[in-house]
């Protein structure tokens, strides 16, 4: 098969009978699942670091690959944004191969044994941690995806199918023949990261209906896959709408930690999901730091759109809509709004949140505790500006991405959440009687 050139080797994709093709991935999956599970920790990172080895010895084929894909973009039109996504420049190149050397030493969670209890029968109650089994990772335009998603699900024991955007299948193919050569190198089974090799956009509907191949669903991109993705998917969903993030400054906070926490919170970074996309100041505290605030975004070229309250403050802002209370802009905006006090805030997190990550800056420890407890978002921040959002900053290393859902995991999803945990009974020929 050629990378380069985007081919389709499979049988069954070539044939059209995609719905045979889609079903011989999964029990190919399944079947390697049951092998990785039990691979040893060494195995693993040696395989990380093998592909890591050849996606450096392979990057001229790669960039190859990745013209094509961006040819093909520019001649159907592909915005720019997409494309830059889509391209992979040598730097990019050389951050893959980094990223799989990093996850190769992190911990490995599989096999971890925590809480352990002795019972009255003597007998000790405890669980292990274990792979989810084959995770389905659907995914749009970076191809980088591939090698971090499929570098994930190895080290915790998972087998994946991956489905990437059709605008990157040269790409995405490239790599995925470095993740076989380093899986063979450590003697794993090619089937534990498979490509779906077709843009015949039917494959997602069939892999998120897999539910007897497949165990989890990850997508990652934009709100309308991921809508669909949730409404349509029989096989259990781990995902994010959207990151309609919030700072709340409290009366009781310090002024210049809240505007050096907020400005950070919007400006770090406009286009990630941790982004600060609302803004929630005190009405006792908004005279002192909502024109500082202006200045600093006005500076950062921030367009900043206010409640009645915030432009009686500060001139030249633009007058905020409903719609701008709900909007993950993703882009240098803010909407501002003065609230009478932490329940007015929380409120208004309540109804507009999108429940990924919000916080507050206050020296108030109490009011601090009750927005902890309150406020019901899978990260909640004191003191903190909403981009630290990111599984290497929390110690997690990698991640998947960001969950706002309430079971499985939830927040940044990095090795251990793509694992879940078994009851072990440990006994020495006890009976019930």
């Amino acid at each position: 098969m050629s990378a380069a050139a985007g081919a389709v080797s499979t049988p069954e994709a070539t044939t059209g009978d995609l719905h045979t093709y889609m079903l011989n991935l999964g029990a190919r999956a399944r079947a390697a699942a049951g092998v990785l599970a039990g691979a040893p920790t060494g195995a693993k990172n040696a395989a990380l670091t093998a592909i890591a080895d050849a996606i450096e010895d392979r990057a001229p084929a790669i960039r190859t690959a990745n013209r094509g894909d961006l040819d093909a973009g520019r001649a159907n039109g592909l915005a720019a944004p997409l494309l830059d996504r889509l391209e992979l420049t040598d730097a990019r190149i050389r951050s893959m191969a980094g990223g799989l050397r990093q996850i190769a030493t992190l911990p490995d969670p599989v096999g971890e044994m925590s809480d352990l209890r002795m019972q009255p029968s003597g007998l000790q109650i405890g669980r292990m941690r274990v792979p989810l089994g084959v995770i389905g990772i659907i995914y749009e335009s970076r191809p980088n995806v591939t090698a971090d998603a499929a570098a994930l699900c190895m080290k915790s024991g998972n087998a994946t199918i991956l489905r990437g955007g059709s605008e990157a299948l040269a790409s995405n193919l490239a790599i995925a023949e470095c993740i076989h050569a380093g899986l063979a190198t450590a003697g794993l089974p090619r089937d534990a990261v498979q490509v779906v090799e077709t843009r015949d956009r039917a494959a997602v509907g069939m892999l998120i209906a897999m539910d007897a191949h497949v165990d989890v669903i990850v997508p990652r991109g934009g709100r309308g896959l991921i809508e669909r993705i949730s409404r349509e998917a029989r096989v259990p969903v781990i995902k994010h709408l959207d990151g309609n993030c919030h700072v709340f400054i409290d009366d009781h906070a310090d002024a210049d930690m809240a505007v050096t926490v907020a400005v950070n919170a919007k400006t770090y970074r406009y286009g990630i999901c941790g982004a600060m996309e609302t803004l929630l100041v005190g009405r006792g505290i908004a005279p002192r730091v909502l024109p500082a605030l202006a200045a600093r975004f006005a500076q950062a070229g921030v367009e900043v759109r206010g409640c009645e309250e915030t432009r009686e403050l500060v001139a030249d802002v633009v007058p905020a809509t409903e719609e701008d209370w709900e909007t993950e802009f993703l882009a240098p905006i803010l909407a501002v709004r003065v609230v009478g006090d932490l329940d007015e805030a929380m409120a208004h997190i309540g109804r507009y949140g999108s429940g990924h990550t919000d916080a507050i800056v206050t020296g108030d420890l109490g009011r601090a505790r009750r927005f902890m407890t309150e406020v019901d978002s899978s990260s909640v921040m004191v003191n903190a500006p909403t981009c630290f959002c990111d599984g290497f900053e929390y110690g997690l290393g990698a991640e998947i991405g960001i969950s706002t859902n309430k079971l499985h995991a939830r927040g940044p999803v990095g090795l251990e959440g793509l694992t879940t945990q078994k009851y072990i009974v440990l006994g020495n020929g006890q009976v019930r009687g």
